[in-house]
């Protein structure tokens, strides 16, 4: 393929599975894609839904029920869905960066905790949620000042993820709108161990078939692996994704990603952290950066936006009504304001996902 006929946007469309859907059920997306960020959780279920080929909010929250996906601090960190069958390989690859990270940032906010103290939580964890319980983080809080333990809730917060970290606990579920902790061993059942090598190839894989094309440092701001490691698990899969450069960027596309589609008539609302936006270091391909702010912060929220032929062109918002769920949409340029039609079909496919 020559550069000349690199159409960025639309490759990512298809491959994302924002056009043409491959798949039916959530927890085959979420592993098609690696993860998907989950930072809001209402976000994120439609996240998972808009990329199916049917979806409803009940077959959504069915999966993460059921602990076929899993929610969970991996990678960067940050909150993710991960598929069940993924969930102990990836935070084997990410565990000790997660580790430093919450060391480093319980210090940075005055609350500094050892490493002893972290594994002794880990105990105490396992204790409380033996036998399939599955609790708030409210809960947990209260039962470890029964156990005579005098954290505070950023404390038990980094205590929280650290477990994540250490594949002690993972989620048990959403109870309405809130998240629920449950044991990884009692959650999710076990599946073939992966080397390091094989691990990172598996993540390789699934960024690149879900977000082609993008560059390696795109993974590397994705993945949360070190340089590093990133140059290695494209290093083991380089032969199954071609190299193109576009203006000085060198860019991998995945073999088996579809080329082929037609993005002239498609209107997506595209929920806040949506993996379209925030998967890449380099957003400018679909988003000029003077709309930048129009879209994510300096300190990394992401709003939701309007996706109109593979561009980001506007935002999107539930506003307050009686009766029916209603929506508005801005747009950032007057010239962007696509078919009303498009528009209107758009927000009926959300209202009907709820």
């Amino acid at each position: 393929m020559s550069t000349k006929e690199i159409d960025i946007p639309s490759l990512r469309l298809i491959n994302q599975q924002l056009l043409h859907p491959r798949f039916s059920a959530p927890d085959k997306l979420v592993s098609w894609m690696g993860a998907i960020q989950a930072q809001n959780i209402n976000m994120a279920k439609w996240a998972v839904g808009i990329r199916l080929r049917s979806a409803s909010l009940k077959k959504v929250e069915k999966a993460i029920n059921d602990g076929s996906i899993i929610r969970t601090h991996v990678m960067r960190p940050t909150w993710h869905f991960v598929a069940a069958k993924d969930i102990r390989w990836m935070i084997a690859l990410s565990s000790k960066h997660l580790e430093r990270t919450y060391t480093s940032y319980s210090r940075i906010v005055g609350n500094e905790i050892t490493t002893r103290q972290f594994i002794k939580s880990n105990d105490l964890l396992e204790r409380i949620l033996c036998g399939g319980r599955c609790l708030t983080k409210q809960e947990i809080a209260l039962e470890f000042e029964r156990a005579g333990w005098s954290a505070n809730a950023h404390q038990v917060n980094y205590f929280l993820c650290y477990a994540e970290a250490k594949g002690v606990i993972c989620s048990g579920g959403i109870h309405g709108h809130t998240h629920l902790y449950a044991l990884l061993e009692e959650r999710v059942p076990q599946y073939p161990k992966l080397s390091k090598e094989n691990a990172l190839a598996s993540l390789a894989r699934a960024y690149f078939r879900s977000h082609s094309p993008a560059s390696l440092k795109d993974f590397t701001w994705w993945s949360g692996l070190t340089l590093s490691e990133a140059k290695q698990a494209v290093g083991v899969i380089e032969n199954e994704m071609t190299e193109e450069t576009l203006n000085g960027r060198l860019l991998y596309i995945y073999n088996s990603s579809r080329r082929r589609c037609d993005i002239s008539e498609n209107l997506h609302l595209l929920p806040a952290f949506d993996e379209y936006l925030i998967a890449y270091n380099d957003r400018t391909d679909v988003l000029p950066q003077e709309y930048y702010a129009k879209a994510f912060t300096k300190n990394g929220l992401f709003f939701p936006v309007i996706l109109h032929k593979g561009q980001i062109i506007g935002n999107w918002k539930k506003v307050n009504g009686k009766g029916e769920m209603q929506l508005n949409c801005s747009y950032f340029r007057m010239k962007n304001i696509p078919n009303e039609d498009l528009q209107a079909n758009a927000i009926k496919r959300y209202i009907m996902f709820r």
